[in-house]
């Protein structure tokens, strides 16, 4: 069942994540890498960076341990659904009403003309948060029933709305290309509702809306256990946000540096170790509920000793041909051989970090699976603050790749301080057989 559910889930990571490199590439063909690109990039940064904290990985981290121990799962499910959608709709409101202010806040070093041009971009696509909450939701159900293949399969739909909307409007203006692509973020979005919808009302999971009295002490657990894993999955992506902040300050360009190299690196990470933890966290949230702590040990065992050879081979291959990947990627158009150079060694600096990102993920389920959220928000914060001392030490004599290396040092840090809180003889007794 995992090696099938990891299997499942990579194929379909795979299959998205090919048909985002080709809307990159078509995106680094059409925009290049400059001011346009830079201000879709910020404009889209900011709901991905609350999708991946709050709809990807908190919300999920925390739902399914509690949806597991609810008595009267349907009510449970609905009540939380129906207040963090109402939530994340007037935020969505909040932000296109004050879109010139949080623009301003995101991409601090911008200029006025520059923020002026992002900020109407910025409204657009922050709906896609609530959007892809509800996708989110709807997985988590998906999840709990050991229904992968939607989830896995459906970030594809949002790919191909964007290349759609590259192909549609190639010959126009550079920053009508910009309004093109934050309309193809929402038509993405519903696409992705659309799917889900028709998956749960296949498995009759469609009950979600019951309005009879619930358990208050179920509602105030989850809440309490998604808020430390809000926090305790934000450091990647707080960190890739910082760099993004940071990055306004230097060359135009550097912003699109980071995210082309963050592309691909984030492809092996998706790919394996997003693949098995979505995979693996549901099995060890069940059997912990069933205080089977011997199969729970021996998923984790088993999942990370492939994960690991995984992500090695990974990192081998992506430093020693890192300049290979970015010229085939996206050297073309207005994406130049000095912009391949430049993303190759963010690339590289990134990719060191893979090892110990991908495998603090997987140790963290037991963390969350045993309702430890606040102690994984801890660890999480300790790295933060490590990231954002490493990336003012190193901005200033290495730029944007100071900027990268510094993620990939607080990632080491991630690293040892969840293999600590696990137990370090624990960790090694695990796997000396």
């Amino acid at each position: 069942m995992l090696i099938k559910s990891i299997f499942t889930n990579s194929s379909g990571i795979l299959f998205s994540r090919v048909l985002g490199f080709i809307r990159d590439l078509l995106t680094a063909s059409i925009l290049g890498a400059n001011i346009y690109s830079d201000i879709f990039f910020v404009a889209f940064k900011l709901p991905n960076l609350f999708r991946r904290i709050f709809a990807e990985g908190a919300f999920t981290q925390a739902f399914i341990p509690a949806y597991a121990k609810a008595k009267f799962k349907i009510r449970f499910s609905s009540i939380i659904f129906l207040q963090l959608i109402g939530f994340l709709l007037v935020l969505s409101l909040f932000v296109t009403f004050f879109s010139s202010l949080i623009t301003k806040a995101i991409a601090l070093g911008f200029d006025e003309k520059t923020i002026k041009l992002a900020a109407p971009l910025v409204a657009i696509n922050f709906y896609y948060l609530p959007l892809i909450f509800i996708v989110t939701f709807m997985a988590a159900l998906l999840q709990y029933k050991n229904h992968f293949a939607t989830t896995a399969f459906s970030t594809a739909l949002l790919n191909l709305a964007l290349i759609a909307a590259l192909l549609i409007s190639k010959d126009l203006d550079k920053y009508e290309i910009t309004y093109y692509l934050s309309y193809g973020v929402l038509v993405g979005g519903l696409l992705q509702v659309y799917v889900h919808y028709i998956a749960i009302k296949k498995k009759n999971l469609l009950k979600i809306f019951t309005f009879k009295k619930h358990t208050k002490k179920e509602e105030n657990r989850f809440y309490k256990s998604f808020l430390g894993a809000t926090i305790g999955s934000s450091t990647a992506h707080i960190s890739a946000f910082l760099d993004t902040w940071l990055a306004s300050f230097l060359v135009s360009g550097s912003i699109s540096y980071l995210y082309y190299a963050n592309r691909v690196f984030q492809l092996p990470l998706a790919l394996f170790a997003i693949a098995t933890s979505t995979a693996l966290f549901p099995m060890i949230a069940k059997a912990i509920k069933n205080k089977d702590e011997k199969r729970a040990l021996f998923l984790l065992k088993k999942s990370t000793t492939i994960l690991f050879c995984l992500l090695f081979l990974a990192t081998l291959v992506g430093i020693i041909f890192n300049d290979f990947i970015i010229w085939l990627l996206f050297e073309r158009g207005a994406f130049t051989s000095t912009d391949t150079q430049n993303t190759a060694l963010i690339l590289t600096m990134y990719l060191i970090g893979l090892v110990p990102f991908g495998i603090a993920k997987i140790f963290s389920l037991w963390l969350y699976s045993h309702e430890k959220q606040f102690i994984t928000a801890k660890i999480s914060m300790k790295a933060l603050a490590f990231n954002i001392i490493f990336s003012l030490a190193l901005i200033l004599p290495y730029k944007a790749a100071g900027l990268a290396l510094a993620s990939t040092l607080s990632g080491f840090i991630l690293f040892y301080l969840t293999i600590k809180e696990f137990g370090i003889n624990k960790f090694f007794n695990l796997f000396k057989n």
